[in-house]
């Protein structure tokens, strides 16, 4: 009997690898079926769903709400386009930069957040995004951000041996990163401190009491949460070729909360529906209606939330263990 169910959960786990292999060719082939446009909004999306993995793991996994995550891409747009523009950096090394720079703003900006919690930490989180875009357009910074106008960056040139057109390029650049974060993720949630930080989320006490130093675990979760969307902003900033104040305010914030929960809490494929979610939506919706494209956008929200009540990760989850209750005699 044991074997039996062990050999079906080797079954699953195989299956489960095929898939992502599958998923991944399908990724790799769909630039060079799709015009460059669509090239781009890909792109976009891919990029949207680091910023909601990020995100997920400290609200979905942690449990701290934050509406202002939008700032933190906003620093890493910034702290590439910054670098890029005034040093001549080159765009690949403005990456991890831009990580490094918000995993040290997010590990202390979470610091003094210790002392909040739930709609307490909610309202500090959305102050940050409110201010922000009014911190870039500040005249003592305007040498550095531009200030109002922004900053435009050239767009990246790919290596000759490639073959691919920038498009592609900046495509497969953002498919890389993300593959590869989502492998650390997955591997840092599946671990020690990923069991950590759902005890915070799920009891605090008890974890507390097990000799699980939140404090620590809730600063650190801030970090790299932060450190993911920055990389995102980076990443954002490389593929649109252009920052400005007003391309990071709070609505941005809110999108990518809209995106986690859409996607699913607790999920790591929910980011990548989540990322589907807000970057393709509104377009539907704005072909559907030109007049009151966002009044379109809030029925399919309240549809999804309807019909998928815990994500779209959640709906494939169940109809996924149907089938197999199905096909299991």
């Amino acid at each position: 009997m044991q074997s039996t169910h062990a050999s079906a959960r080797d079954a699953l786990s195989k299956g489960q690898w095929v898939g992502l292999a599958v998923l991944l060719v399908a990724a790799c082939v769909l630039p060079f079926v799709v015009s460059n446009y669509r090239v781009f909004q890909l792109t976009l999306a891919l990029v949207y769903a680091i910023a909601l993995l990020g995100l997920n793991m400290l609200t979905g996994y942690n449990g701290q709400i934050s509406l202002g995550h939008g700032a933190f891409y906003a620093i890493g747009a910034y702290v590439a386009a910054i670098l890029m523009d005034k040093f001549g950096v080159p765009y690949w090394l403005t990456i991890p930069a831009a990580g490094a720079v918000c995993l040290v703003a997010g590990f202390l900006f979470g610091l003094p957040a210790l002392r909040l919690e739930g709609l307490y930490l909610a309202l500090a989180t959305f102050a940050l995004g409110v201010a922000m875009p009014q911190i870039l357009k500040y005249k003592g910074f305007e040498h550095w951000t531009g200030g109002a106008m922004g900053i435009v960056i050239m767009k990246p040139e790919p290596p000759e041996w490639s073959g691919l057109t920038q498009d592609r390029w900046l495509y497969f650049l953002v498919l890389v990163c993300l593959v590869a974060l989502f492998v650390i993720g997955w591997n840092l949630l599946r671990g020690r401190i990923g069991r950590a930080m759902v005890a915070i989320r799920d009891q605090p006490i008890a974890a507390q009491a097990m000799g699980v130093n939140t404090a620590m675990v809730k600063s650190l979760t801030f970090g790299v949460s932060a450190m993911y969307t920055g990389i995102a902003g980076a990443l954002g900033a490389i593929v649109i070729q252009f920052v400005a104040p007003d391309s990071f305010t709070v609505f941005l914030s809110i999108s990518l909360v809209v995106g986690v929960v859409v996607g699913g809490l607790a999920s790591i494929a929910g980011a990548i529906y989540g990322a589907l979610f807000i970057q393709f939506i509104p377009n539907v919706a704005d072909q559907i209606s030109k007049a009151a494209p966002w009044a379109i956008y809030g029925v399919f929200l309240l549809v999804f939330m309807y019909v998928m009540p815990t994500g779209v990760a959640g709906f494939v989850r169940i109809v996924a263990a149907r089938l197999r209750r199905r096909r299991t005699p």
